[in-house]
């Protein structure tokens, strides 16, 4: 399985995805952005696909949402 893990957040977000969750979902919520929810439309996940297809998923639908933002809203990072 790959070790990398993506996120979709903003750039004006300063909490950290990965370590800060609870606070980082606050601010995104707080703001409107709702990005997990937006990221859940975008991405085609699916309980018959495996944990590797569906974080490839996940990864897919982040950089189509960073490649058609406009605003330069949102970023992908990675640990």
């Amino acid at each position: 399985m790959n070790s990398k893990r993506v996120a979709l957040t903003t750039f004006d977000n300063p909490y950290d995805p990965f370590m800060q969750f609870d606070r980082w979902f606050l601010y995104d919520v707080g703001r409107g952005y709702n990005s997990c929810s937006f990221l859940a439309r975008i991405a085609k996940t699916s309980d018959s696909l495996s944990e590797e297809e569906n974080e490839t998923e996940i990864e897919r639908a982040i950089d189509e949402i960073v490649k058609q933002d406009f605003t330069n809203t949102y970023k992908k990072v990675t640990r």
